[in-house]
């Protein structure tokens, strides 16, 4: 099974290297499966590459469903 988490782009480098927030953890992302994504987009992130992007209200939903799978006191990121 994969798990793939949501993050709201903070920044992209020349590189396609994105800073990626995960509600309050950041984490480096390779934007080469989405070339195409901006600054505030949200993405589902996979093993280090954004694979698709997302809506903000799906990106927050699941976000909200990984808090409860998790506990509250885990971070999805």
């Amino acid at each position: 099974m994969c798990l793939g988490i949501p993050g709201k782009i903070i920044s992209i480098e020349e590189d396609q290297v994105a800073e990626i927030d995960f509600g309050g953890v950041n984490k480096k992302v390779s934007l080469a499966l989405c070339p195409d994504a901006r600054v505030g987009d949200y993405v589902l992130v996979h093993v280090g590459f954004a694979i698709q992007k997302m809506d903000e209200k799906d990106a927050l939903e699941t976000r909200e469903v990984l808090k409860l799978v998790l506990g509250p006191d885990e971070k999805a990121g």
